[in-house]
């Protein structure tokens, strides 16, 4: 027995949707299904002004040397 853990969106028709990797199609399957509503975030109605405070418990330290370009060294193919 396999799990599969998806966070899906049940539609106005309440028919919810499933992607099943490959490797399952063309076969029989038993699918049982235990949901748990989550509680939706409002993206649109946020600012900048909500996200105030969230480094307080790492704050950024600026000291007197300035930029270093030894540190871009560091990530030379990071983002490729």
């Amino acid at each position: 027995m396999e799990s599969i853990k998806v966070r899906q969106r049940v539609g106005q028709d309440g028919i919810l949707h499933l992607d099943i990797p490959v490797g399952l199609t063309d076969r029989d399957v038993e699918v049982m299904v235990i949901y748990q509503p989550v509680q939706r975030i409002a993206t649109a109605a946020m600012s900048l002004e909500d996200f105030y405070g969230v480094c307080a418990d790492d704050p950024i330290s600026v000291d007197d040397m300035g930029i270093v370009d030894a540190l871009d060294d560091e990530l030379a193919g990071a983002f490729e």
